[in-house]
């Protein structure tokens, strides 16, 4: 979970130690594509069973598939595209991706769109992809003679489960502030603001409390295939 940000999969990775933990903004920095992802998992678990070690984890962020660049731009081609042309797509620029991708996936990416006309990310299910492409990988590894194990996944998607915890004192501390400081705003006849408390790295007592106008949030982005003001996700 953790929706596009992977600092709640690199903190779980860093309390559990799982074999492999994928970062997305790591694989977006470095230009990486679904194959080359799919190659690496693929030579770890063939590493790990030619020492005898067949099992592993990997741990895998939510949102990684908006963070592969070449799925970024078939996802941002399919949104513009289906918005205009209905469901043709031969002419696809990333072809290629959209060609590897599993049958279901590529499905889903053509069918399911959210109220905005884009595809519902959230929805794929990125961890079974991944799973079913290393596996094919890995019958190609075992047909070269580099790989003798046996692979077979079961997935795990913590969702809510990553979030259902007690909050911690900062958490509670934070949204008492947030609260008290919206009805501040309320109270001094300020609309079209966010509540905003910054600082939050100093002691409580050195936060600093605001409002941000919700107009000075919008970016232009892409809905239906037209330029519409949304709040940029960060």
């Amino acid at each position: 979970m953790g929706r596009s940000a992977s600092h709640i999969a690199l903190e779980c990775g860093l309390q559990t130690q799982p074999n492999i933990c994928i970062i997305s903004e790591e694989v977006e920095a470095k230009n990486m594509t679904l194959q080359q992802l799919v190659n690496d998992i693929a030579d770890i678990v063939a590493r790990r069973a030619a020492e005898g070690n067949n099992f592993g984890t990997v741990l895998i962020p939510e949102g990684l598939i908006e963070f592969i660049p070449a799925m970024k731009s078939l996802i941002a081609e399919l949104n513009d595209l289906l918005a205009a042309e209905g469901e043709k797509f031969a002419a696809l620029a990333n072809s290629e991706t959209y060609a590897s991708l599993p049958e279901g996936v590529a499905r889903q990416l053509t069918l399911d769109r959210d109220p905005h006309g884009n595809v519902q990310v959230s929805l794929i299910e990125t961890e079974k992809l991944l799973s079913e492409m290393v596996g094919k990988r890995l019958k190609d590894l075992k047909a070269e003679g580099r790989y003798d194990g046996k692979f077979s996944a079961q997935h795990h998607f913590f969702g809510y489960e990553g979030r259902c915890a007690d909050p911690s004192n900062f958490d509670a501390d934070y949204c008492y502030a947030l609260g008290y400081n919206a009805a501040c705003l309320v109270n001094s006849g300020v609309t079209g603001y966010m509540s905003s408390v910054r600082n939050l790295v100093k002691p409580a007592v050195q936060w600093i409390a605001g409002g941000i106008p919700i107009t000075m949030m919008m970016n232009m982005e892409r809905r239906h295939g037209e330029m519409k003001p949304v709040i940029q996700k960060a």
